[in-house]
């Protein structure tokens, strides 16, 4: 019997394997691809890389736990997203999410971005409507929404360098993209 390897979630494989050789790049020359992989407090409308970090942040991460972090929750929920919703759909509401909560955080706070947590809360918030019927609410969604997006707007008043914002923006994204079925056309 031969065992053979499947790339079973191309978009979430792909994310991932960006994501740690961007870190591992990083991590080796000091912190070199920061200014590409996170985005600042402030955006100036005739640089094309800051057009880029709208997307781009969410490939940087700060150590290796945030790493290990997100992808623990990525690894796990994304291939059952990307099997329900398509590898492109997914791929436009991640990039759909990674913009909405760039331009948010620009225009509403004064702090930058970086990693993929917003994605990863898209991702908790999405994969709650994989087996929803027609005309009704998951009630594991009510739960997951309470749990996680409740617990981040309670931790939004502590003192740290998380953005809870973006976490609620990834939250609300992946409950959007839920009810409307992943973009459904």
């Amino acid at each position: 019997m031969s065992i053979k390897f499947d790339y079973n979630a191309p978009v979430v494989l792909t994310f991932t394997i960006i994501c740690v050789v961007v870190f591992v790049i990083n991590s080796v020359t000091n912190g070199a691809l920061d200014p590409y992989v996170s985005l600042g407090t402030k955006f100036h409308f005739n640089s094309v890389i800051d057009y880029v970090r709208l997307f781009t942040y969410t490939v940087g991460h700060s150590n290796i736990e945030h790493l290990m972090g997100n992808f623990a929750f990525l690894l796990l929920l994304g291939p059952v997203i990307e099997e329900k919703y398509g590898s492109q759909r997914l791929l436009v509401m991640m990039a759909l999410t990674a913009l909405i909560t760039a331009i948010l955080n620009l225009v509403f706070f004064n702090t930058g971005l970086w990693g993929a947590s917003g994605l990863v809360f898209m991702f908790i918030m999405l994969v709650s409507f994989v087996n929803v019927k027609d005309g009704k609410i998951p009630i594991t969604f009510v739960l997951i929404l309470f749990l996680y997006v409740g617990r981040e707007l309670y931790e939004s008043f502590a003192q740290d360098n998380i953005s809870q914002f973006a976490h609620i923006m990834g939250g609300i994204c992946g409950s959007l993209f839920g009810f409307t079925k992943g973009l459904k056309g």
